[in-house]
């Protein structure tokens, strides 16, 4: 294939429309972000093993293979000129293989730094960032000895993999403690892991930021609602202090040229009672807490991901109007599709996926208001999302991200 680029350190110098952008996972992030690259005048090709996959759907090719099947890689790398990808789990090692065929402007360092609990700590702590407290645990006498130093109530998580709260378990006291004790003299092992201490948190929050390996832009600092793990609500913009606000941004921005980012990084927080901003989680992708930027933006988050790893100019965006995003789950679909007639401030989007499952995210819904409050006491009202009540505890774990969400993790 003739190469209609220019790629230094991977970065790409402005593709050109009529270039094939491959993208790694066909759920909805990759349909997304095709849809997008469609105005551009870009072609798209999708690697994932679900035929007729969401991203398929709008696609000019699908490959249909696993995510690390080094052959079905090599198949979407020859025929594209740029590769991304939609979720983390992605085998760095077979990109890597095939960079010699096409550029991949997002680079492998960020995968493997954002796959790996450790790691991303110790990254965003190396660039003056305050995470919760943390420590590396291998066996159960690390796991003592760290609960030791960060005390009750912790949250214990897989060094890797999990996502929606998949991969974690909260510890409250030693009777938790002797639970995992249990399965690992049962043989259920004790997989690398990291033992992170709670945060008495204000507040989830997130913030977006995107780049072309040398400009970054920020999207505004947004509120979170999780419930059961998986995220419910996305308020647009957070309600926060300017030097809340500043802070976040700052951070964003430290950590994007940390990466020499290309395209959309997903940062998770936490906003204290004192006026702290603490990382959760990063997630080197679009995000579920910004879809509200389709409508609420002077640019999205998938059109700022395909511009800059397309090399192309990015504008700082600007909120257009606040905003409420809320996620339609499996168990939503019928009742969110009943009340749509009556509804014409919903902005509904639908992901596509063939089977409607529960606590499987089907598609979300964005109202523009200028009352945030009020367009989510009426969304509520609806009784549309009855099954997901409001939850308090006198302590709340940073167990996910806003993610897909842990952040890490496929948003399924």
């Amino acid at each position: 294939m003739p190469s209609l680029f220019e790629e230094t350190h991977g970065a790409v110098q402005m593709l050109q429309p009529g270039s094939t952008i491959g993208i790694i996972g066909g759920g909805q992030l990759g349909r997304m972000m095709a849809l997008s690259a469609r105005y551009m005048g870009f072609r798209i090709g999708v690697l994932d093993p679900t035929p007729d996959c969401p991203t398929a759907q709008v696609a000019d090719f699908q490959i249909v293979g696993e995510y690390d099947d080094k052959t079905a890689i090599h198949d979407l790398a020859e025929k594209s000129d740029v590769l991304t990808y939609e979720f983390e789990n992605v085998d760095a090692e077979s990109i890597d293989e095939v960079r010699h065929l096409v550029a991949a402007p997002q680079g492998t360092d960020l995968l493997r730094v954002t796959q790996d609990r450790i790691n991303e700590k110790t990254f965003i702590n190396q660039h003056g960032i305050e995470t919760a407290p943390w420590r590396e645990v291998n066996d159960f006498d690390q796991l003592e000895s760290a609960i030791d130093e960060i005390h009750y109530p912790c949250v214990l998580k897989t060094r890797s993999g999990g996502y929606d709260g998949h991969g974690q378990r909260v510890l409250k006291n030693d009777a938790d403690l002797e639970k995992i004790r249990a399965r690992s003299d049962r043989g259920g092992g004790f997989p690398p892991s990291i033992l992170e201490g709670f945060v008495d948190f204000a507040f989830e929050a997130s913030i977006l930021v995107s780049g072309n390996g040398k400009d970054y832009v920020t999207f505004p600092i947004v509120r979170n609602d999780h419930r059961n793990n998986i995220l419910h609500m996305t308020i647009a913009p957070a309600e926060v202090s300017d030097d809340v606000a500043r802070t976040a941004h700052e951070m964003a921005l430290a950590l994007a040229k940390g990466f020499e980012l290309a395209g959309t990084l997903a940062i998770e927080l936490f906003v204290t009672k004192d006026g702290r901003v603490i990382v959760n989680e990063l997630a080197p992708r679009p995000h579920n807490s910004g879809h509200y930027t389709i409508e609420a933006c002077s640019i999205d988050q998938f059109d700022a991901h395909i511009r800059g790893i397309a090399g192309w100019p990015l504008i700082q965006p600007r909120l257009l109007s606040p905003a409420v995003m809320v996620n339609v789950l499996g168990q939503h679909v019928a009742p969110t599709r009943a009340l749509i007639a009556d509804h014409p401030e919903w902005n509904v989007h639908d992901y596509g996926k063939a089977q409607v499952r529960h606590d499987r995210k089907m598609g979300h819904i964005t109202v523009l208001t200028d009352d945030t409050a009020r367009t989510v006491a009426e969304l509520e009202a609806t009784g549309c999302w009855d099954d997901l009540k409001p939850y308090a505890r006198p302590f709340v774990e940073p167990t996910t991200s806003a993610t897909g969400e842990g952040l890490a993790g496929q948003e399924a």
